[in-house]
């Protein structure tokens, strides 16, 4: 679908919606666990019908509620497992640790971009601990249980490989240990799985460079509930900056999410975004509702989102009007506080095409939205929202 949405200011208060991060990381560990969990969340997303669906096919289950979703465990390890992870990443590298764990053999597929999205720094540490793997892309197949022993991961290519691990590695039999090759970046993003770990009684050892994994048991936590998304929230803080009068209600103000760091860094022109790269297409926004130069780095992980997000999201800002500049890794914005509108692809990004309605409000026309369906991906509701606080969106199918 398209949408087109009219200049106007956003005024008033919406509900925080549940955290995708926190919700895959719960999710898995419900599943990894001795009993029924019941996690209250509200925002079912693609990538969360991904998790939920992998689980199930993995011998869990779940049950949608009204607050939520009720996690029936794995209760059997399966011969041969095929999951498709649709489009989410974060399902991808989180569960196919924990399949090669569980499974002997397995199929993994998935949908839109992700089958061009690497796993080698993944598939070659599964390799020399007990799995053959047939490519390092999806689709792939796997045969062999995974095996405990040193895992050596670099930690500036991507933290859902060692979150991955973080997860199955408890499953087997001895103690295991997984070694950061280079500094760990998106840092937070770690901490909320150890934090999702320790929810369920699982301990890491952690260092500097290294996590040691020892065997042991998930014990349901009972219930629990996933927080509120700073990832999500930062498009209303966004709005907030710019109109004066957005408000968003049950934040976590202690959350250790990275993107809650754009409550910090709105007045910055230097922005390093080596933790936080998922707020790299909102802050270029923000860049552009302000005067002067502003130059964000440490992006160059971008490149292999759900779009060339560096890319993307200069065409986006030079398309409504306004002057921006790609760099290796990262962006240049020039803002005047102000652009024109147009039509803008979302290149079936979710997270540009919310950036993109979010740029409306300080454009002088009319900002039509391509492909803007994408939204669901993590926050279906978003335009629902954007209406709630008085903006005019309309949907068209053309």
């Amino acid at each position: 679908m398209n949408v087109t949405i009219k200049p106007t200011r956003l005024s008033g208060t919406v509900d925080a919606v549940s955290s995708k991060s926190d919700g895959h990381r719960k999710i898995i560990c419900a599943a990894l666990s001795d009993s029924e969990t019941e996690i209250v969340i509200n925002n079912f997303s693609d990538d969360i019908d991904a998790t939920l669906e992998a689980i199930k096919n993995l011998g869990g289950d779940f049950e949608k509620t009204q607050n939520g979703v009720l996690i029936k465990p794995i209760s059997a390890k399966k011969d041969t497992v095929s999951l498709d992870f649709r489009e989410s990443g974060s399902t991808a590298r989180f569960l196919l640790p924990v399949a090669t764990a569980l499974c002997e053999k397995g199929e993994f597929t998935g949908r839109g971009r992700l089958p061009e999205r690497p796993f080698y720094e993944l598939t070659s540490q599964m390799r020399k601990n007990g799995v053959e793997a047939s490519s390092d892309n999806l689709p792939m197949t796997t045969q062999g249980i995974l095996k405990s022993g040193v895992f050596e991961i670099p930690g500036n290519v991507s933290s859902q490989y060692i979150s991955g691990l973080l997860f199955a590695l408890p499953l087997l039999k001895k103690e295991s240990v997984i070694k950061l090759t280079s500094p760990l970046m998106s840092a937070p993003y770690v901490d909320m799985t150890l934090d999702a770990l320790k929810e369920f009684g699982v301990e890491i050892e952690v260092s500097e460079k290294e996590y040691k994994i020892k065997p042991q048991k998930y014990i349901s936590p009972k219930k629990l509930e996933v927080e509120g998304d700073w990832s999500a929230a930062a498009f209303w803080t966004v709005a907030n900056k710019i109109c004066g009068n957005v408000k968003i209600d049950g934040m976590n103000q202690n959350s250790r999410q990275g993107d809650k760091k754009i409550t910090e860094i709105l007045d910055q022109t230097e922005i390093d975004a080596t933790n936080i790269p998922d707020l790299v297409p909102i802050l270029a926004v923000l860049a552009a509702s302000r005067t002067g130069k502003t130059r964000i780095f440490g992006a160059e992980r971008l490149r292999i989102k759900e779009s060339d997000r560096l890319f993307a999201m200069t065409k986006c800002i030079k398309d409504l009007g306004g002057m921006a500049e790609e760099t290796a890794d990262g962006m240049i914005i020039t803002g005047t506080g102000k652009l024109k509108g147009g039509c803008v692809d979302s290149f079936s990004d979710h997270r540009i095409a919310m950036s993109a309605a979010i740029a409306s409000l300080i454009c002088e026309n009319d900002v039509e939205i391509l492909g803007a369906e994408c939204v669901k991906k993590s926050y279906p509701a978003f335009f629902e929202d954007f209406r709630k606080l008085g903006g005019v969106a309309h949907v068209s199918d053309r």
